[in-house]
């Protein structure tokens, strides 16, 4: 066989092999070439410190056992001192961490003020803190039209504020300028899809203080302790930005990404499909998985 032929059927081969990998994908490649030849987060994050804010929930809480299990001490945040009582309880039975290991920290986003004092108090028990996983905030699942200025402000106060707050500084891309001269700091940004956790419930809707009336099914999405490890993946060996979500949705931050015209068209495509199973009680997400069901007359 001629040498040309073979070497363009390997080129083939190889991408097809990578096309079939990708339908299976649930992260970006970058990420996934790290849990399988990269650093262990067992090895990279054992004794260090790491501040978790919505520790009480969601990904927040599957964080905490899974940076126990690693050996990590804890700075566990989020208003609810009871749930986060119960998150240590859990994380000391899940792993060989003392009590002294897991420091109760609680913190609303929203009292900014609190912020420098709650950073004082933690590197007063530690020492220092090595990691801060900026996860608390909130979704918001209502139609702009019908959808209160103030849900918006509050949204900001919270998920972007809060975040700056306690940061300090917070502002990823441009903080990454800033620090270039201190290497060993890393910015690292997290890009989840749909992932099982208590964000629904806990979502603003049009107006401030109205709850969700149902959280709709969840089992499309992705499993939150996999999110979280591919997470602790990417932190462990100094990822920059990581795309976690399984197909389709991964496939959209690609074409986003590389194909933005693309991009729009199946957006407008599918933004119809969304707002009507939004308008029909179903999680928006589930647009790609199911048919809203008729309104009986």
């Amino acid at each position: 066989m001629d040498l040309g032929v073979t070497l363009l059927t390997g080129i083939a081969l190889c991408l097809l092999v990578q096309f079939v990998c990708f339908l299976f994908a649930d992260a970006d490649l970058t990420l996934l070439w790290a849990t399988l030849f990269g650093s262990k987060p067992e090895t990279k994050l054992k004794g260090l410190v790491v501040w978790v804010t919505g520790a009480s929930s969601g990904i927040g809480e599957e964080l905490a056992y899974q940076l126990a299990g690693c050996g990590s001490r804890l700075i566990l945040s989020a208003r609810r001192v009871d749930q986060l009582d119960r998150v240590k309880l859990h994380c000391l039975e899940r792993s060989n961490l003392k009590d002294k290991d897991i420091l109760v920290l609680p913190l609303d986003l929203l009292e900014r003020a609190s912020h420098e004092a709650k950073m004082k108090t933690a590197i007063q028990h530690f020492g220092n803190i090595d990691i801060l996983v900026n996860n608390g905030g909130r979704s918001q699942r209502s139609l702009c039209l019908e959808t209160s200025v103030d849900v918006y402000q509050a949204l900001m106060e919270l998920n972007f504020l809060g975040t700056v707050s306690l940061t300090k500084q917070g502002f990823f891309n441009s903080l990454r300028t800033e620090l270039t001269e201190y290497p060993r700091i890393l910015i690292s940004t997290v890009c989840p899809g749909p992932v099982q956790s208590q964000i629904v419930q806990n979502a603003f809707t049009e107006e401030v203080g109205k709850a969700i009336p149902t959280a709709g099914d969840q089992q499309h999405k992705m499993v939150t302790s996999r999110c979280v490890r591919l997470i602790l993946v990417g932190i462990a060996n100094g990822t920059k930005e990581m795309w976690i979500a399984q197909q389709p949705f991964l496939l959209f931050y690609y074409v986003w990404q590389y194909a933005p015209t693309w991009a729009w068209f199946i957006t407008d495509v599918l933004g119809r499909k969304r707002v009507q199973n939004f308008k029909a009680g179903l999680d928006a997400d589930s647009a790609y998985f199911t048919k809203p069901k008729p309104k009986s007359s």
